[in-house]
């Protein structure tokens, strides 16, 4: 799952994703969107832009981390102000995103997803 309110930076990612071999099983660019895919999307992980739009995303990683599913937060704007202490060690990565760090985010997020996560 992707959420990411930039048109762009959606499609870029998603490119990015496909040639490593990954697809996207649900996209939002809301938080109404993602909170719906959060509930009952059926994926492995889910990357997450901290802000969508005006709204913060972390409601949707509330849901995600009930349900057992690793999340990766990307934000263009300074980190330190962001996120809450319960989200302190959730990996999180600046955009423009660095490619390699990024797929190594991801391919952990993948590894911790194995037997983590319920419906």
């Amino acid at each position: 799952m992707v959420a990411e309110d930039s048109l762009l930076i959606l499609l870029a990612l998603e490119l990015l994703l496909e040639q490593h071999g990954i697809r996207i099983a649900g996209q939002a660019s809301t938080l109404a969107e993602a909170l719906a895919l959060a509930k009952s999307g059926n994926f492995d992980i889910a990357i997450l832009d901290i802000k969508l739009h005006d709204d913060l995303v972390f409601p949707v990683a509330d849901l995600l981390r009930q349900r057992g599913i690793p999340t990766i937060f990307t934000s263009g704007y300074a980190l330190s102000d962001m996120r809450p202490a319960r989200f302190a060690n959730v990996p999180t990565i600046q955009k423009p995103y660095d490619v390699d760090a990024l797929m190594v985010l991801v391919e952990q997020a993948f590894a911790s997803a194995s037997g983590q996560r319920t419906t």
